[in-house]
């Protein structure tokens, strides 16, 4: 999200601030720098919610400031539900069984999941999030102990799953080496979660979002 805001502000002439955690993956930072944006930096170990702090404070110290929020902004949901849940519907060809996604803002979960079932009630939605709150997926989040975004509706989900920071790891691993496909840890955890429900069906098509690639992660050990 803060890539393509920084992108949109170089193209249309925009000053772009962000607060992100310090332990941001070096290749974030470098492409944020590169479109010009300004960074402040916060704790890293208040994660992506001692960011979300930081902005809140300087949105509300200068009212000159947009705060987009992404986090409370009901236009990250309904996206989804105007573009991702179709496409999937489409690309399917109206056979999908069970849809799963992790949980950052929550809008991609929620925007997607609402349109599938009015396309199709049966279809079983599975929320997936760290299994702690001291983790290494970036971007998602572990509701219970987090702030929790205002367009996040627990009740969406029929079915909650939590996956190990490992497991992802081991995931992103696999699939660069046996499928080629380089994904970054959020998007491995996406199909860790997405092969521990297919494992529980006789039949179904099961669709995951991968929301990030590999190459903002090239300094992270399991790349060494």
């Amino acid at each position: 999200m803060g890539i393509a805001y920084a992108m949109l502000g170089a193209a249309r002439g925009y000053h772009v601030k962000l607060t992100l955690p310090s332990n941001a993956s070096p290749e974030r930072i470098t492409i944020l720098k590169a479109y010009g944006a300004e960074l402040i930096l916060t704790d890293p170990l208040e994660g992506s919610d001692g960011a979300i702090v930081v902005a809140r404070e300087l949105a509300a110290a200068d009212p000159s400031l947009y705060y987009a929020n992404q986090y409370n902004n009901s236009a990250n949901w309904q996206a989804h539900t105007k573009s991702t849940a179709p496409e999937i519907w489409q690309q399917t060809q109206g056979q999908i069984t069970h849809f799963v996604a992790g949980l950052g803002t929550s809008g991609t979960f929620t925007g997607t999941t609402r349109r599938l079932k009015q396309f199709n009630p049966n279809i079983q939605a599975i929320a997936m999030q760290p299994d702690s709150p001291f983790h290494g997926l970036e971007g998602l989040k572990h509701m219970p102990s987090a702030l929790k975004p205002g367009i996040y509706d627990e009740d969406v989900a029929d079915e909650q799953v939590t996956v190990r920071t490992e497991e992802a790891h081991a995931m992103a691993h696999f699939l660069a080496r046996q499928e080629g496909l380089f994904v970054g840890i959020s998007a491995a955890a996406s199909v860790v979660a997405s092969l521990n429900v297919a494992k529980t069906l006789d039949e179904g098509v099961v669709v995951t979002i991968l929301p990030d690639n590999g190459f903002k992660y090239l300094s992270d050990k399991l790349w060494r």
